[in-house]
């Protein structure tokens, strides 16, 4: 049985959720969020809790099982309180801005980095060297992250680079010196 799918999910206050076929709406203070639940699984409202439930016991139905229940989770908390990741930027000159709603990162090329908010996410500066990334969709909260940290990822010898806020940099020894 699974651990994680076992467990109910508990609605907070101000959050709807709505199940129709084979789709799970979930609405809040910070917005709307649906996602397509796969066969054989089952998602119901009890009470204030949300119940999901396998029709059988194959392997695939075991699989979905806790799958279903954590994106049904990680939608009801997005909704509710949101998602965020935070970037720190190292290296001298390293620095980034915001222009309207892009992102504008000085990171050491001869040009500055422009990135674009996909819809749903807002970028936040509140140091020239960390960034926030913000919104209700967990998935796609971590993959700009990833995008953004991808334009220049640190570099072992001296950590340069964009990193993750707690992100621990293993470093390398460099040229062992001459006589």
């Amino acid at each position: 049985m699974s651990r994680i799918g076992k467990k109910p999910i508990s609605l907070p206050q101000g959050v709807e959720i709505t199940v129709q076929d084979n789709m799970v709406t979930v609405k809040g203070p910070k917005g709307t969020l649906a996602q397509a639940i796969p066969q054989g699984i089952t998602v119901s409202k009890q009470d204030d809790q949300i119940v999901v439930e396998r029709a059988g016991d194959s392997k695939q139905d075991r699989a979905y099982h806790g799958l279903t229940r954590a994106l049904v989770a990680n939608m009801v908390q997005g909704v509710s309180t949101g998602f965020e990741r935070k970037l720190e930027l190292v290296g001298v000159g390293y620095r980034a801005q915001l222009q309207g709603k892009k992102l504008v990162i000085n990171i050491g090329f001869s040009h500055p980095v422009e990135v674009e908010p996909p819809e749903g996410i807002e970028f936040e500066v509140p140091a020239a060297n960390k960034i926030t990334v913000k919104g209700i969709d967990k998935q796609l909260v971590g993959n700009t992250a990833a995008i953004i940290r991808d334009i220049r990822r640190p570099e072992p010898y001296k950590g340069k680079g964009i990193k993750y806020e707690n992100e621990v940099v293993r470093r390398k020894a460099g040229k062992a010196g001459g006589k």
